[in-house]
C-alpha cells in the first residue's frame, strides 16, 4: 500500500489501524558499563556498579536499544516505517509521555537477564489545528528470571510537517517556587552522549542543519525521556534512600539546546508522592509529571 505523507486518508488509517494488537519480544542483560556511563553523563559521583545493585528509576531505558541495520534507516535516523510499529507516514515522530509501575519486591539488578514483552495497545488519530496527529499506545512488560519487574505504557506521537507560520500552541507558565530545583545545560555535548547510550540516531537530537532545515525547529531537541530521568534524577538527589512506585509523566513543549533548562520537584506533606516539572529558560512548562513513592 502507498501511504500518503500529507493527511491519512480513510484507507491509510485502517492499514495503520490494522497494527493494533501487534507482539514483540525481546532479551537482553543488564550490564554495568552503560550504567556507569550514564552516572557520568547525569553529572553524578555514584559508586561504581556491581552486579546486584538495583537500577535507578528509568535507567531500564539503557536496554533493549534499536539495533537495526544502518540500511534500513530513513532519512530522519529513525528506521524506516513498518515492522513492530506501524509505518506512519507523518514525518516529526515524538516521545509524548508515559506511565511507569515498579514492582518493589522484585527490582531490576545490574546482572540481570531481561525480558520485554511489548504490545501495541492502541492507534488513535485526532486532527490538530497543524494537521493530523497519529497517538500509538505501546505497552512494555520487563522481567528478569524471577518474574515482572516494572510495567510501561509508552505514548508515541506523530504529526504532520511543520508549515510556514504556523503558531505554536499557547505556553503554560511554569510554577517557580518549588523547594527542590536545579538547573541543567542540555547542550550539544549531552544529548550526543544520551543518544549514544540509547544507541538513538533521530538526527533532531544531534544534527542541527537537518533539525533546523528539514524539521522547522529553532535548535536541537532535548529528548524527552532524557527530561524525563533528569527529573527522576533530582528526587533521587534529595531523597537518596526512596524506593519509586509509580512515575507517569508528559511532554507539553519541546525544549531545545541553546539555553538551560530547569528542573522542579515539590513533594507532598504526607511524604508519599512528589510532582516534578521542567521548564525553559523562558519560564515556560515543558514537561510535567506525578511520583508515588513506595
Amino acid at each position: 500500500m502507498t501511504l500518503s505523507t500529507d493527511t491519512l486518508d480513510t484507507a491509510t488509517l485502517a492499514h495503520l489501524q490494522s497494527w493494533t494488537g501487534s507482539t514483540e519480544t525481546l532479551l537482553d542483560q543488564a550490564t554495568a558499563a552503560p550504567v556507569r556511563a550514564l552516572s557520568a553523563t547525569l553529572d553524578r559521583d555514584d559508586p561504581a556498579p556491581v552486579a546486584g545493585d538495583a537500577l535507578p528509576a528509568l535507567w531500564h531505558w539503557l536496554y533493549f536499544l534499536p539495533q537495526h541495520r544502518h540500511s534500513a534507516l530513513g532519512p530522519d535516523g529513525h528506521a524506516r516505517r513498518g515492522g513492530f510499529l506501524p509505518p506512519v507516514p507523518l514525518p516529526r515522530r515524538m516521545w509524548a509521555g508515559g506511565r511507569l509501575r515498579w514492582q518493589a519486591a522484585n527490582p531490576l539488578r545490574v546482572g540481570d537477564a531481561l525480558r520485554r514483552a511489548s504490545s501495541i495497545e492502541s492507534i488513535t488519530h485526532k486532527r490538530g489545528r497543524s494537521g493530523d496527529l497519529l497517538f500509538v499506545l505501546v505497552r512494555h512488560a520487563i522481567s528478569n528470571d524471577a518474574g515482572l519487574c516494572l510495567t510501561e505504557e509508552h505514548d508515541i506521537v506523530y504529526r504532520a510537517a511543520a508549515q510556514a507560520g504556523e503558531a505554536a500552541p499557547a505556553p503554560i507558565a511554569a510554577d517557580q517556587s518549588a523547594p527542590w530545583q536545579r538547573e541543567v545545560r542540555a547542550d550539544a555535548v549531552l544529548l550526543f552522549r544520551y543518544s549514544a547510550l540509547t544507541f538513538n540516531s533521530h538526527r533532531i537530537h544531534y544534527d542541527r542543519s537537518y533539525v533546523t532545515q528539514e524539521e522547522g525547529y529553532p535548535g536541537l531537541v532535548v529528548h524527552g525521556p532524557l527530561i524525563a530521568t533528569l527529573l527522576l534524577d533530582l528526587l533521587r538527589r534529595h531523597l537518596p534512600d526512596a524506593t519509586i512506585g509509580q512515575f507517569s509523566f508528559k511532554a507539553l513543549r519541546p525544549t531545545f539546546d541553546q539555553h538551560p533548562l530547569r528542573l522542579h520537584a515539590q513533594p507532598a506533606p504526607d511524604g508519599r508522592s512528589v510532582r516534578v516539572w521542567a521548564s525553559d529558560h523562558e519560564g515556560w512548562l515543558t514537561m510535567q509529571g506525578d511520583v508515588a513513592l513506595s
